[in-house]
Parts: C-alpha cells; sequence; structure tokens
C-alpha cells in the first residue's frame, strides 16, 4: 500500500509502502515491514506479529531483528548500507535483476495509461515487491495489503527446460539494450529473483524442481558458464556440499542449469547470506576466520561446517576464486535461531584475475591466496595441523584432476587452455 501525503509547500514528499512479510509455502505472518521515503531519507519500520512471537518455532529472522515486542527501526547513514534488515536485504534484486526490472518499469511505463498501478519511480520496496514470489530466495514472501504474494507467481508461470532458447535470446537482447515487451515478458519476475551481475533465469527442470539457468554474457571472452560447473563439480569432488550444476546445450550454447538448494521437497527454507547473519558493514574487511566466529556464535552443527568453511577456503584457493565475497557464503536455518552452512554456489575460476581473494584468509593476511596462511589459521576452525594436511591433499587431489572433468563437460581445447592459469599456479608451499 502507498499513501503520498503532502505537507507545507516547502516540505518534502513522504511516501510509506507496506507488506505483511510471511513465511514458508504456507506463508506463516510473521510480521509487518513498511518503508517510507522523505525527499533523500530512507527508513524501514518492522514489527513482530504476536501471532509469531507466540510459537515455540519462532525465531529471529537475522541477528538485526530479535523477537521483541513492538516495531524495530533502521534508517542507515553509511553510504553503501542497505535500507533493509539483513534477511529482507538478502531477498532484494541486485545486480542483473535489477536491470530487468528497470527495462520493465520503463516498458510498463509506455502503457499508464493502460496500467495505471505502475509508479512513475520505482522504490527501493518497488524492486522488492517485483520480484517473483514463486522464485524468490529462502522462505521470505511478502503479502500486499489485498492479501496477494507479491509478485504473483506460480509453478505454471515459471519457464521450463523447454523454454531456454528464447531466454537466451531475451537475456542477450537486455544485455544488448534490444529487447522488446516480449523479450521482457520472458524474464519478468523470474530473471529477477537472484543476486549477481551475469544472465540468470529461474526454469523448473523437468521434474518439477526449482532451478537457475545461468547464461553466456555477450562480453564473455571464455565459456564462463563451462567454468561454474567445472568448478562447482571439482568442489564437489573435494569433499565440499555444493548446490547441483549441469550444462545443458541449446543449439550450440551452453547453459548451466544450477537446482536451488533453498526447496526441498516443496518446502521453502529459510536462508541468510554470511553478511547478514554476521552484521557486516559496508565499510570494514571480513575475513573466513570471522565467518567462523559467527558459526561459533550461530551454528547448529559448528565443528563440521568449521571444517567444511576451511575445505572451502582451500577450494577457493586453488581454483583462484576471487568473487568469494559475503553474500557468495550462505546459511539455511536450521532450527531455534540456529544456522548451517548453505551448500556452496557461485564458484568461478578466475584465470584472468590476481590471486586475491575478497575475503580475506585472516585479518592479519592481507588478500593474498595464500595456503601456507590458511594452514597457519587451520586451529581457528578446530582443525589439528595434521587434519588441515589430510584436507588439503584431498582438495589437491579433486583439483589436480580438472583438465578431465573440463573434457567431459564439453570444453573444447581453447576454453581448456584459458583457464589453466586458474588451477595451474606455483603455490606457496
Amino acid at each position: 500500500m502507498t499513501t503520498r501525503t503532502n505537507h507545507k509547500p516547502a516540505a518534502k514528499l513522504t511516501t510509506r509502502q507496506s507488506a505483511t512479510l510471511c513465511l514458508g509455502q504456507s506463508g506463516i505472518e510473521v510480521g509487518e515491514l513498511s518503508f517510507e521515503t522523505s525527499g533523500a531519507r530512507r527508513s524501514t519500520r518492522f514489527e513482530y506479529a504476536t501471532s509469531w512471537l507466540g510459537r515455540s518455532d519462532a525465531f529471529p529472522l537475522s541477528p538485526d531483528l530479535p523477537l521483541v515486542i513492538g516495531p524495530q527501526f533502521r534508517s542507515p547513514k553509511e553510504a553503501g548500507a542497505p535500507v533493509f534488515f539483513g534477511c529482507i536485504s538478502d531477498i532484494e534484486p541486485d545486480g542483473w535483476g535489477r536491470m530487468v526490472i528497470k527495462r520493465d518499469h520503463a516498458n510498463q511505463r509506455k502503457l499508464a495509461h493502460v496500467k495505471p498501478t505502475v509508479p512513475a519511480v520505482m522504490t527501493d520496496f518497488d524492486y522488492l515487491n517485483w520480484v517473483s514470489d514463486f522464485g524468490r530466495m529462502g522462505a521470505l514472501r511478502l503479502r500486499d495489503p489485498a492479501g496477494e504474494f507479491q509478485r504473483k507467481s506460480t509453478s505454471h508461470d515459471t519457464p521450463a527446460l523447454i523454454a531456454l532458447p528464447d531466454l537466451i535470446g531475451a537475456t542477450r537482447a537486455v544485455e544488448l539494450n534490444q529487447e522488446t515487451a516480449r523479450d521482457l515478458a520472458f524474464l519478468r519476475g523470474h530473471g529477477t529473483s537472484l543476486g549477481g551481475l551475469r544472465p540468470k533465469c529461474s526454469i523448473l527442470e523437468d521434474d518439477g524442481s526449482l532451478a537457475i539457468g545461468k547464461f553466456a554474457s555477450v562480453t564473455d571472452t571464455r565459456s564462463v558458464v563451462h567454468g561454474e560447473v567445472l568448478a562447482l563439480t571439482l568442489a564437489r569432488a573435494a569433499g565440499i556440499n555444493t548446490a547441483t550444476a549441469r550444462v545443458v546445450d541449446v543449439h550450440g550454447m551452453a547453459v548451466a542449469v544450477v537446482r536451488r538448494f533453498d526447496r526441498v521437497d516443496g518446502k521453502r527454507l529459510m536462508y541468510l547470506s554470511a553478511r547478514s547473519l554476521m552484521q557486516a558493514s559496508s565499510s570494514q574487511q571480513y575475513a573466513y576466520t570471522d565467518i567462523a566466529e559467527s558459526i561459533r556464535e550461530h551454528g547448529a552443527d559448528a565443528a563440521s561446517d568449521l571444517e567444511e568453511l576451511w575445505r572451502r577456503m582451500i577450494f577457493n584457493i586453488l581454483v583462484n576464486n576471487v568473487d568469494d565475497h559475503l553474500n557468495n557464503h550462505g546459511f539455511l536455518h536450521a532450527a531455534h535461531g540456529q544456522w548451517r552452512l548453505a551448500p556452496a554456489f557461485d564458484v568461478n575460476p578466475f584465470p584472468d584475475k590476481a590471486r586475491a581473494l575478497k575475503t580475506w584468509i585472516s585479518q592479519d593476511s592481507g588478500d593474498a591466496s595464500s595456503l601456507s596462511e590458511a594452514l597457519r589459521v587451520a586451529g581457528q576452525f578446530n582443525l589439528s595441523a595434521q587434519s588441515a594436511r589430510t584436507i588439503l591433499a584431498q582438495v589437491q587431489e579433486a583439483v589436480a584432476g580438472w583438465r578431465g572433468l573440463a573434457r567431459e563437460l564439453g570444453m573444447g581445447a581453447a576454453d581448456i587452455a584459458s583457464f589453466a592459469p586458474a588451477f595451474e599456479h606455483p603455490e606457496d608451499l
């Protein structure tokens, strides 16, 4: 709901928008969310529903929303800080999703005489609402004052694998600024559900499972699609819990089909990024040892997840995944406000980038991609020196087989050669 209130002539226009925040496939009501803009000032208000606070299985949606009676407010003053609470910020579109929404909004504004409900200017709340309800990340859902989940969508609206040729055409058209209303109709909602800058869209597997189709970009100079599936497959061979991924050939074009790990047997699983769980500031640098501390504080099985996190860190070093920022680490809710590491996702080898981690190994290490530094801090992940060496050997053995696996995935000789610097490099041991 949006109300616009004019005050004195010199006063700023105030816009208020609201929705009921719900949880899971059954849409359990958890509280009321409202968003206000007044000039450049933006603020968010959230209040838990009494019914949610009274449940024996209630839990805080994120650390910045403790289970308390009464309204809670957020009005960020730090540049670049999200306007929404952590759990809600995690279901916002960004990158590719925001671009698709912008194009779709501009197209619909042309039809404003037909669709007068399309806002003249998009707010952060509008962007949040324009994401497909069916494909929205995690378990949180937005219900408008009329009782409709936003953006209204069902499995019947979600493209199937057979639609991949049309989706490829639509994403390429958007990248080239040549999209048509038909292209935007294909991507509407379903091309906006997840973060990241690369073209993607929610799709349904043949068995009805929700997945993400990730497409080549018009700017690619190598098969990034193959590279991501290669990395995830190698990670699984290295003993890492990963999202299931495969390459689908569509008329000679590769598409990565990555199954959604936040959907299990028709249930929506509550998800938080590491950034939200840690309440990380955009102005500070963080390290894997900081994630480890958060696991100790919030983990449902800290010992297992600490070992898993160290294994992932080693793997990222060995494949030169330099895009391992905090939004690319995630957690799934276990029970009673405790969390488990989500399967690894968005793992990509970068052969053309310097070996420098986005998430540092420790606060003392800097961004160096250093195995010796990783071994030095293994104790902070509850690992003995011998256990760490054993894990390192397992991961190294898996990564060493990358060329054979690349050929199995259909990568050509030129692509394999282009990826070699990510996998084959001198180590500091």
